[in-house]
């Protein structure tokens, strides 16, 4: 027998809770690790005489906690929060494929520099992945995915007014800093509040709010794009898809405000040495989900798991300049700490193969969906077919012309295209599992992408465009699920930090191909598409099966 002794001294994260604690929990632990049952003793604040006695003291883990907590009103709300920001990073990320057509007068752009500024925000998520999801694991969810909202909302905004490329280049990096943030902290904060039994639907749900975040943009670009909306001064210019980028910005700025009332996660407080935070979460969300008192929670202390990790921080006083580069020198050691780890046993075949199957997916998916008003704009000019461009015809300058209102129509239809998809994973994804809805989701996706090649008329590329759409958000779904389940907390948000790396490096490589190839060797953007979903399919069947698992 051994007994753990935990410090409790810790800065609050939960709006409700802002005064600093200083309690201790002993625990008895059996020769595993493990709570002991029936005659354990757990003291809870003052250790002595007046302590509960044994018979009143009611122990559980994380998964019970959740079931006793209940599921309902809180869940609702919960969903509805995470899921309008995930509609904010949405907007962020695909309102540059609607403003290229409409900007392109404005700022002389190239094809070579379309291809750069759809690619630019993925740099900035490539760094922001990271950085905020290391964070999110040091610091916690809540706060640092307000932080990077708001850097995502404030950007965008600055962007809108930005009238020379490379100004408007380095705010849309910017932007997709904090926008790379935001991606991998919402799940990992959201998945942590779900039971084992509704988790998958209750993400699938989650990634749903892309989809709507994918058709309010293009509602969005049809309604304000075309319209007559221009303001000019010298030097200054503010027309109509400069306004449609600073719209963009409202859901990400309203997101900010709506966290601020949110719990902290009480997955990451209890595997931080935070109990007593955990459990006044979840006597919230018992309360919010029953109606019943706070103190009705049948659980009086939650025990974490045996990856409960010790943090030695000191809130306590004023710091000084040298206290607080020492606090990031040693943020940034544990950050590269669980990098690594992740890339060891028992995690380095699940790490490697979802980052080869990411890769495949953001090279294809952002290659299509960020060109693809570029793509219906080149089948009009061509007479119907997105690949008909000859060498010749990419050689020669094309005069931009205004966006007609079709190419916002098209982007409208394929967006709401997706539903069908996210409707399968929903209900399907705890039922038939992940491995099969991602390996066949990638596969049918890769052939959809080929016969892209092959169609000759408008109707047919939208129908085309539509069943990818429709498929390949599939197994988008089934990732966001998986990776929450598979990685223990304290590397949750690290872990989706890393894969928003790969996936980032994929986006940018497909975008920057995208717009080499685009008028000269459409094909061959085509054909590579299709094979890498084709492969990512395959490579998906050797995943273990994670259906209704409990979180680490």
């Amino acid at each position: 027998m051994s007994v753990k002794l935990t410090n409790m001294e810790m800065e609050g994260l939960d709006s409700e809770d802002e005064e600093s604690e200083d309690n201790f929990s002993l625990v008895m632990l059996d020769s595993k690790g493990k709570a002991m049952d029936g005659e354990s003793k757990l003291l809870l604040g003052d250790v002595g005489p007046s302590s509960s006695k044994p018979d009143e003291v009611k122990l559980g883990n994380y998964e019970e906690a959740l079931e006793k907590a209940g599921f309902g009103k809180f869940h609702v709300i919960l969903v509805l929060v995470c899921g309008w920001a995930n509609v904010s990073d949405a907007l962020e990320i695909l309102s540059i494929s609607f403003i290229l057509p409409a900007a392109e007068t404005d700022l002389q752009l190239t094809s070579y520099m379309k291809g750069v500024l759809s690619a630019i925000i993925f740099v900035g998520m490539l760094i922001g992945g990271y950085v905020w999801g290391a964070l999110a694991d040091i610091n916690g969810r809540r706060r640092t995915l307000i932080f990077s909202l708001f850097t995502n909302a404030f950007f965008g905004l600055m962007s809108s007014i930005a009238q020379v490329y490379w100004l408007f280049l380095l705010m849309r990096f910017c932007s997709g800093v904090g926008v790379g943030g935001a991606i991998p902290i919402i799940f990992s904060y959201f998945g942590e509040f779900q039971p084992k039994n509704r988790r998958g639907m209750m993400i699938s749900i989650l990634s749903t709010f892309w989809m709507a975040g994918n058709i309010l943009a293009a509602f969005l670009a049809l309604v304000i794009i075309p319209s007559d909306i221009h303001f000019s001064a010298p030097g200054f210019s503010f027309n109509s898809w400069r306004v449609f980028l600073a719209v963009c910005t409202i859901p990400a700025l309203t997101s900010v405000i709506l966290m601020i009332y949110m719990p902290e996660s009480p997955k990451f407080l209890l595997e931080n040495g935070q109990s007593n935070k955990a459990l006044k979460v979840m006597q919230r969300i018992y309360s919010s989900n029953t109606g019943d008192d706070k103190s009705n929670y049948q659980l009086k202390t939650l025990i974490p798991s045996e990856n409960v990790r010790q943090l030695n921080v000191n809130h306590g006083g004023r710091r000084t300049c040298k206290d607080r580069m020492q606090e990031v020198l040693d943020n940034t050691q544990t950050s590269i700490h669980m990098t690594m780890q992740l890339f060891k046993k028992p995690l380095t075949f699940m790490t490697i193969t979802l980052l080869l199957i990411i890769w495949t997916l953001s090279f294809g998916y952002y290659g299509l969906w960020m060109w693809m008003p570029e793509l219906f704009k080149q089948a009009e000019m061509t007479n119907g077919s997105v690949c008909a461009v000859t060498p010749d015809m990419g050689n020669t300058t094309l005069a931009p012309q205004p966006p007609d209102d079709t190419i916002y129509w098209d982007s409208f239809y394929t967006s709401i295209s997706n539903l069908p998809g996210n409707l399968v994973t929903i209900f399907l994804i705890d039922i038939i599992g992940r491995k099969f809805l991602m390996s066949a989701s990638l596969l049918v996706s890769g052939v959809i992408v080929f016969f892209i090649w092959f169609v000759s008329t408008r109707t047919h590329i939208i129908i085309v465009f539509c069943c990818f759409g429709g498929v390949s958000v599939i197994a988008w779904n089934v990732l966001n699920v998986m990776a929450v389940e598979v990685y223990p907390t304290h590397m949750r948000s690290t872990a989706f930090g890393v894969q928003g790396v790969i996936n980032r490096l994929a986006s940018i490589v497909g975008n920057v191909i995208f717009g080499i190839l685009i008028q000269t060797h459409c094909a061959v953007n085509i054909l590579l598409v299709a094979a890498l979903l084709v492969f990512g399919g395959l490579l998906s069947l050797t995943l273990p099966r994670t259906k209704k698992i409990s979180l680490q």
